[in-house]
């Protein structure tokens, strides 16, 4: 079990920790009925927050922030020596939780995504997590929620019985989402980006050779030119640019250079 701290990434302290740390810390405030919100930030969720001061507020409220990428553990690796040998990737974070969760009793409930998605992620998973009590699903409503529908959202969740929340509506409504409902849920609440459409059979996952090469932003480019292509062709150059400054010190920067967000957007 690995957890060398909190480490100063592009001004996002991103948690040094392996599967196993994780996957204990989100069980065991499940027990406890503790918030610990939690993510998975590749190069995108990092560049997210670094050009944003108020989303990097958020960011650095959360209890656990993952390597979910492998550029993002390369770079812990090289700035502070943290010697991850894998990074904490969001799709298997899910997985692994949702088994121990089975095994433990654990009810959980899936927030994002369509009916569709859900329909299938919640006949699939129990195949593969034996015992696991999935207490309830909502889709997406995408679009911007009013303070009533993000309280009338809190109080489903609270009801169903559900001691975890996976939240699946992309980086970074899912951040901003789980900041906001973590202040008002007593329980763990992961956004895990494209968990739900890998587990629900509706995306495949990367050859493990390109995983490790850290060029599953390749694969899925090809599976959504359309979509993505904006993305990793800006944000990719962003990130090696601002490591490098980092790195090189020619930029150092600061965890408390942000702001706390003035009226929250609250998505759904």
């Amino acid at each position: 079990m690995i957890d060398r701290g909190r480490r100063n990434l592009l001004g996002i302290a991103i948690s040094a920790v392996d599967y196993e740390y994780a996957v204990a810390k989100i069980i065991e405030d499940a027990q406890a009925g503790r918030r610990c919100a939690t993510t998975a930030l590749a190069v995108h969720g990092v560049i997210t927050g670094a050009l944003d001061r108020a989303h990097r507020y958020r960011l650095n409220t959360f209890d656990l922030v993952t390597p979910d990428g492998q550029p993002v553990r390369w770079a812990l690796n090289l700035l502070y020596g943290t010697k991850l040998n894998d990074r904490v990737y969001g799709p298997t974070m899910t997985l692994k939780v949702c088994k121990e969760a089975g095994l433990q009793g654990i009810p959980v409930y899936f927030y994002g995504s369509s009916q569709q998605v859900l329909d299938k992620l919640c006949a699939r998973l129990p195949e593969v997590c034996p015992g696991l009590k999935i207490a309830g699903a909502h889709p997406s409503e995408f679009r911007k929620l009013s303070a009533e529908e993000q309280k009338l959202a809190a109080d489903r969740i609270r009801d169903s019985g559900a001691k975890i929340v996976f939240v699946g509506l992309g980086c970074p409504r899912q951040e901003v989402f789980t900041y906001e409902m973590s202040r008002q849920l007593e329980m763990p609440m992961l956004a895990v980006g494209a968990a739900f459409d890998y587990h629900a059979g509706l995306l495949q996952e990367p050859p493990a050779v390109l995983q490790r090469l850290g060029l599953q932003w390749l694969y899925r480019l090809v599976q959504e030119p359309g979509r993505l292509w904006r993305r990793y062709l800006f944000t990719n150059s962003q990130f090696i640019g601002l490591f490098f400054a980092q790195w090189l010190r020619l930029w150092r920067p600061e965890l408390e250079d942000c702001e706390a967000p003035l009226g929250e957007v609250r998505f759904g």
